[in-house]
């Protein structure tokens, strides 16, 4: 597939989010015409799919720098590592780690990550955490368990798009809270339940999917209380917290008074240590939790037990921290390749952040700049991104732009920008 062909097969999956539809009527076996088959249920044909994943279908070719996947670079992949938690569960207890586990999760795994969060100050029980296949799953499980059709959901301006989708899938009505380059505002939050009595709040308050904005601690400390005085729960989402490049670690909601009995804080292996390994997990109080066990059981019974039990051997035997310590390392040095090169590639006018961790940069173009219109042709030059129209729960703007900086290194970084600077003077 040439860039042309790529450009024209993104029109043609509708990647901001087309509809699904049904497919046409067929002679049966007797040459008479058979009757069509009952619809698609309503919910997955008005929600659409993702145009991330969209885009990077037709984005895979090796010439095209992909400034628009979350993908975690391959190369620092601790192989190795996670091999040999793989060989040594497999020689030492392959009769467990191929059977059914418990829904819940493997007790080594849960008891491991209690432990990591409590040296972070949060003190957690093995029995106060879930394992989820991904942090996605934990979406959806919450999805099943909080809401009825018609529920208020809540959520950042702009928001991790995949949390859309699984609102969206459970009937919700989701909408917007106001905020700014520092992320939510915590008076627009209060006004906002106060008028609609939404079932939750979702937020990814760490180096955050699509900006890469950070909520500062005192924020935090105003929304715990927004959701203590008018109740509400939270959802805080944190995959990419321990991506810490510079500044301060900043500590959960979940860690302020007021939020201990209701935030749901989630967690994935996927940014530091492997999305293939698909494990995730909630912390949760306990009511909710049990039911989004229910929910799990419904889903797929337990997470994969052999993952499970290496993830927990690699946690025994190798230093997390560390590899993720190297990890950030090269990413910073990623993201500041970015960062020197955006002045080049965008159009004079334009602005972007500078996270202090994390994979994403938001970029904004000037006023009249369409970045989902300018997609297409700027793919003709073998780079993408993804538009930042979709992000949005309300009215979305137009102009705004999400590049991934992790997965490249500097030198195909420069070489994308300079890619994306031709394609968005070819198409303005």
């Amino acid at each position: 597939m040439d860039a042309v062909d790529a450009a024209r097969a993104m029109n043609d999956v509708g990647f901001v989010g087309g509809s699904i539809v049904a497919g046409e009527v067929r002679a049966g076996f007797d040459g008479a015409a058979a009757a069509p088959v009952p619809a698609l249920a309503e919910r997955v044909t008005t929600v659409g799919g993702s145009p991330v994943r969209d885009i990077l279908a037709v984005t895979s070719r090796p010439e095209v720098v992909n400034f628009a996947g979350g993908l975690p670079a391959p190369e620092l992949f601790d192989t190795e590592g996670v091999a040999a938690a793989f060989r040594d569960v497999l020689t030492g207890s392959a009769g467990r780690a191929l059977q059914y586990a418990t829904t819940e999760g493997e007790p080594v795994l849960r008891e491991a990550l209690a432990a990591r969060y409590g040296a972070r100050g949060l003190p957690t029980d093995a029995d106060g955490v879930l394992v989820t296949t991904g942090s996605q799953q934990a979406l959806s499980l919450l999805a099943t368990a909080l809401l009825e059709p018609g529920d208020v959901v809540l959520v950042e301006d702009p928001c991790y798009l995949a949390a859309l989708q699984a609102f969206r899938l459970a009937g919700a009505r989701v909408l917007a809270v106001p905020g700014d380059a520092d992320g939510v505002d915590p008076d627009a939050l209060a006004a906002l339940v106060t008028r609609t009595r939404p079932k939750l709040f979702y937020t990814v308050p760490t180096f955050q999917n699509p900006t890469g904005r950070t909520l500062p601690a005192e924020r935090r400390a105003a929304v715990a209380s927004v959701a203590a005085r008018l109740g509400l729960w939270i959802v805080e989402d944190d995959p990419y917290g321990e991506l810490r490049f510079e500044g301060e670690r900043v500590p959960w909601i979940a860690s302020y008074p007021g939020a201990e009995d209701r935030t749901v804080l989630l967690g994935s292996f996927s940014k530091v240590m492997a999305p293939g390994m698909r494990l995730g997990w909630l912390r949760a109080p306990a009511a909710l939790r049990r039911a989004c066990a229910v929910a799990k059981q419904a889903a797929d019974l337990h997470t994969s037990t052999v993952n499970q039990l290496a993830a927990a051997r690699y946690l025994a035997d190798r230093d997390l921290d560390a590899h993720v310590g190297r990890v950030a390392a090269v990413y910073r040095e990623r993201r500041d390749a970015m960062l020197s090169g955006l002045a080049g590639a965008l159009p004079e006018g334009s602005v972007w952040n500078r996270p202090e961790g994390g994979m994403f940069l938001w970029a904004r173009l000037p006023a009249g700049y369409d970045t989902t219109a300018l997609l297409p042709r700027v793919v003709e030059h073998d780079v993408a991104y993804v538009p930042g129209a979709p992000f949005y729960a309300g009215v979305a703007d137009r102009s705004t732009m999400r590049l991934c900086f992790v997965t490249q290194a500097p030198g195909e970084i420069r070489e994308g920008l300079r890619r994306l600077g031709e394609g968005l003077g070819a198409g303005a």
